[in-house]
């Protein structure tokens, strides 16, 4: 893909506002409510965008059935939380109204109607769509009563022997109170009568979680024989008789409860944190039901009963033509059988600056590396890490760690180093939502090696990615430090698109160490040059920097913002961006999920492009870019632009500095995803997003698939190269890069240089 690199704007464009304008205050201007999008409807729509993936006749089969399970855990989650949290605010009478004006009821009853429309479009696909497209190729999904005899007898063999002896039925009647059922279970509600007296009974059936949801039947030999699947829930209704000898069945209906899953932990009053969040994760299976899910053919009366248990209303309901949950199609996606209808396997190539078995702090003593995941593997991480906890010239390592896999190599590497008498401390976020559970285990096995966990800071959450090295090299003690805008999840890393910054540039390094001291010690923050620290600086600072592009468009200098993020809801930044846009600065956002920010509002925003990309890769990191009059600035962020990150999180923004690097941001990442023509769509004034029109020279541009291309090239190259050196018995390596990375040994090495080299707006 070939990429601009061109000034901001024409000279004739500068002369044109050359002249000092009165700009609207964001008082003035911003503060109808008309002007910003409500946060919950933003996310909505960005799971439709999710759906539409699934609806894309030209992804692979498979891949459109991920899009669907994504969907449907997208959605799962939006209730658990979001959803909850509205409710207990309705409940409350709270009148919490949000910059969009709209109170807490208003939004849920626009939420409900939002889901039902998405909700319906989904079962439509699946039903009418999907479901012939899989048996067109060999995939059926089977009821339980079409099969013939032989595979109904598999098919009962198997419950007998594989589900039965983990079903419980509980009865519910006045001296059995209805059970409290696990949040996202699935369940059968059961009506039966007593063979003499007719006296109708009601009976709880939970579908076991420890059996696959769906079950393949046995396969002939050959190739071209079919894969057969039937539901968990629907074999155990078609024997559920089984459970109840003495009973006339009467009906069984399957149902999934949703519940509030959020944490409350008052830190305060937590004498023990660990223990407390252990308390709270049994709780929170078991918070206040806020959805009930139940098959589409569910009578009213019993559908009257499952909501009177609940405590819900019918606005909390959701019938369903298919199966509960899509989540439980994960089987199809994990079949190996399946490759010919999913995407080409991608493997991550290593950046040309750290070739296997390369001293990785030789290198970083010589020049910075930027690597971006998943296109630059992040094995390279994991490596370094595990090099340093058995480098007996490290004396120290210190790491934030917020999300991270439960058999996390790094963890094991820093049990190791702790093990061999380093000092290692670890700040550790224990309350990363939904990752609460394995957390806990690894962070106990830290503390028993020896290491400092630091289970975060009273009333903040740490969001920040840092790992901090010091080292005892020839010349005198050094630091090493990685920054990313991703989590040290070795498996996410390979599905998540995220940025690695690896330096041992001094200022940057000390600066580090200078937060990790304020994180774990007493000291306060003293304020840094180099990094913004959320809830410190970073939003001032962020706001300044927006600010000094408007005075800079003001002046007719260069004035232009483009920020790539995973969500923007913070109301006075939407308010500056909206004076900035009104001073002509030209700002592009790159937001993949929440934006209320609302573009091409005449006289407030005609300035401001709003895009997203949902595409193969969950799109997480976030850039951060200003024009500077031509002296451009880069900053790469754990944070996105919400009231949270700021004020509730710690989170960190630093700057890349080295020219080589920063320029690659500036002249191929940022354009690649501004000139995306497959996989953006762009936001509208009315809060709806529409698919950009293929046109240009290159009308089928798609970031991903360049950075994808990129990364393949690379490893060609490297393996060219590799077979050269062999061919010629020459043992060093030295491969020529297409990313080249220049040498930042000194400090007037690392310097950015003036540049007039600045990012396009390519406007559709």
């Amino acid at each position: 893909m070939a990429q601009a690199q061109v000034t901001a704007r024409t000279e004739e464009e500068r002369s044109a506002i050359a002249a000092p304008r009165v700009v609207p205050t964001a008082h003035e201007r911003s503060g109808d409510p008309k002007n910003f999008i409500n946060r919950e409807l933003s996310w909505l729509e960005f799971n439709r965008r999710v759906l539409e993936e699934a609806q894309d006749r030209s992804q692979p089969l498979i891949e459109r059935v991920k899009f669907l399970t994504i969907f449907s855990s997208n959605l799962d989650e939006f209730f658990e939380i979001r959803v909850a949290g509205i409710k207990q605010q309705i409940a409350s009478e709270t009148s919490d109204i949000g910059p969009d004006g709209l109170s807490p009821t208003e939004t849920f009853n626009r939420i409900q109607k939002t889901v039902r429309q998405l909700v319906a479009e989904q079962y439509a696909l699946w039903k009418n769509e999907l479901l012939p497209e899989l048996a067109k190729n060999g995939i059926y999904l089977r009821e339980i009563a079409e099969l013939p005899a032989k595979r109904a007898a598999w098919a009962h063999r198997y419950f007998q022997q594989e589900v039965f002896p983990m079903l419980t039925p509980l009865a519910v009647d006045a001296s059995h109170p209805f059970p409290h059922l696990l949040n996202r279970s699935h369940n059968l509600l059961v009506r039966a009568k007593a063979q003499r007296s007719g006296e109708p009974l009601h009976a709880i059936v939970q579908v076991p979680r420890a059996v696959s949801r769906l079950i393949a039947l046995p396969r002939g030999k050959g190739a071209d024989e079919p894969w057969e699947y039937i539901y968990l829930a629907s074999l155990i209704k078609q024997h559920i008789g089984e459970l109840f000898p003495g009973l006339i069945i009467d009906e069984v209906h399957a149902f999934r409860v949703t519940r509030n899953s959020d944490l409350y932990i008052d830190e305060e009053e937590a004498e023990n944190l660990l223990r407390t969040i252990e308390q709270e994760l049994r709780r929170s299976s078991r918070g206040n039901a806020v959805r009930l899910e139940v098959e589409a053919d569910c009578p009213k009366d019993f559908l009257e009963l499952l909501l009177r248990f609940f405590e819900l209303t019918e606005a909390d309901a959701y019938k369903l033509d298919g199966p509960l949950s899509m989540t439980h199609l994960m089987p199809l996606l994990t079949n190996d059988a399946f490759a010919k209808l999913k995407d080409h396997p991608f493997q991550p190539a290593r950046d040309p600056a750290l070739p296997m078995h390369v001293d990785f702090f030789e290198v970083l003593r010589r020049q910075d590396v930027l690597l971006h995941h998943p296109y630059d593997s992040f094995d390279q991480i994991v490596e370094w890490i595990e090099a340093a906890a058995r480098d007996p010239q490290v004396l120290a390592i210190k790491i934030t760690l917020y999300r991270t896999s439960g058999d996390s190599p790094i963890v094991e590497a820093l049990i190791d180093a702790a093990n061999a008498g380093k000092q290692v401390t670890a700040i550790v976020e224990l309350r990363a939502r939904f990752d609460e559970a394995s957390k806990i285990q690894w962070a106990r096995r830290l503390e028993e090696a020896g290491a400092h966990v630091i289970y975060g800071v009273v009333g903040l959450k740490t969001h920040s990615k840092a790992l901090l090295i010091v080292r005892r090299d020839a010349d005198q003690l050094r630091r090493y430090v990685q920054l990313g805008t991703g989590n040290y999840h070795p498996r996410t890393a390979r599905i998540y698109t995220d940025f690695s910054l690896l330096s041992s540039e001094p200022k940057l390094t000390e600066e580090v160490a200078i937060i990790f001291n304020t994180l774990t010690g007493l000291a306060g923050y003293p304020g840094l040059k180099e990094l913004m620290v959320a809830p410190f600086d970073m939003h001032s600072r962020l706001i300044r920097l927006i600010e000094r592009e408007r005075e800079h468009a003001r002046s007719g200098k260069p004035a232009r913002i483009v920020a790539k993020l995973n969500a923007l809801v913070d109301k006075e930044i939407i308010e500056k961006l909206y004076e900035a846009s009104c001073a002509d600065v030209t700002i592009d956002l790159i937001v993949r999920g929440i934006c209320c920010l609302r573009p091409k509002m005449p006289g407030l925003s005609e300035n401001i492009r709003v895009i997203s990309t949902v595409g193969r890769f969950l799109e997480h990191s976030r850039i951060f870019y200003f024009e500077n009059a031509g002296q451009p600035k880069v900053f790469l962020s754990s944070a996105d632009w919400m009231p949270r990150n700021f004020y509730r999180r710690i989170e960190l923004a630093f700057p890349v500095e080295n020219p080589t690097l920063r320029d690659q941001i500036i002249n191929e990442v940022l354009p690649s995803f501004l000139h995306d023509r497959v996989k953006a769509r762009e936001l509208q004034s009315d809060g709806s997003y529409r698919r950009l029109k293929p046109e240009g020279p290159e009308p089928r541009a798609q970031a991903q698939w360049h950075f994808r291309e990129v990364s393949r090239e690379r490893t060609r190259k490297m393996t060219a190269s590799k077979k050269k050196l062999r061919a010629d018995k020459l043992i060093p390596i030295t491969v020529a890069s297409d990313n080249p990375v220049a040498p930042a040994a000194t400090g007037a090495d690392r310097q950015p240089k003036s540049t007039s080299s600045a990012i396009k707006s390519k406007q559709p």
